[in-house]
């Protein structure tokens, strides 16, 4: 009975509408995540530690965001007879698509190459780390923008009880859950080690 459960819920979650679904919830975590790291960048010189550590909570619900539109990239263009019923995202979203996440990748990277060696190999990671979030604001913006109502109706159906256990509800909540849990036991092992990069320079 319980691995059929599993199994069931496994099933719902990778199913077309299971997949979009996971994709919108934690997406709208992101939302809110991404505007909390955004205002520390508005005075990132006094809010560096709140920064650094928002930084890492976002890693796992990221990585799981970037799992659920992989998956849904992988089965379209695999043929996947439902994944090409449901259709492509709108054409702009498809162009951009590639630039979101490589910007995205960049940012992490070279922020976490500043937290954990500073300024040892130069300052250039910094303006890596700026250059990079300058392509990636607006890309992000049209991204979570154009997908806010999706996300906002997902986040409200799963809060009111719509999204009924069979259909990987439970399944869904807890990989989000999951992810946050994990990037905050993420953020806390990052105090653990003494970053030696202290901001310079001007904003």
């Amino acid at each position: 009975m319980t691995d059929g459960l599993v199994d069931h819920e496994v099933s719902s979650l990778t199913s077309v509408g299971g997949n979009e679904r996971l994709t919108s919830i934690t997406g709208a975590a992101l939302f809110v995540l991404l505007g909390l790291i955004g205002i520390t960048v508005l005075q990132v010189r006094a809010l560096l530690p709140e920064h650094l550590l928002l930084g890492f909570l976002l890693i796992p619900p990221l990585g799981l965001k970037m799992l659920s539109t992989g998956y849904r990239f992988v089965r379209y263009y695999a043929g996947d007879r439902l994944y090409r019923h449901a259709g492509p995202p709108r054409l702009l979203l498809r162009l951009i698509a590639p630039i979101v996440v490589l910007s995205t990748l960049a940012l992490f990277v070279t922020g976490l190459e500043l937290w954990a060696f500073g300024l040892r190999f130069g300052s250039v990671w910094v303006a890596a780390h700026k250059l990079s979030f300058v392509i990636w604001l607006p890309f992000i913006l049209i991204h979570a923008f154009s997908y806010f109502d999706k996300s906002a109706d997902a986040v409200a159906a799963e809060l009111s009880g719509q999204a009924k256990s069979g259909s990987g509800a439970f399944a869904r909540r807890s990989l989000l859950v999951g992810s946050l849990v994990a990037g905050v036991v993420l953020a806390l092992a990052s105090l653990a080690y003494a970053s030696p990069f202290v901001y310079f320079g001007g904003g």
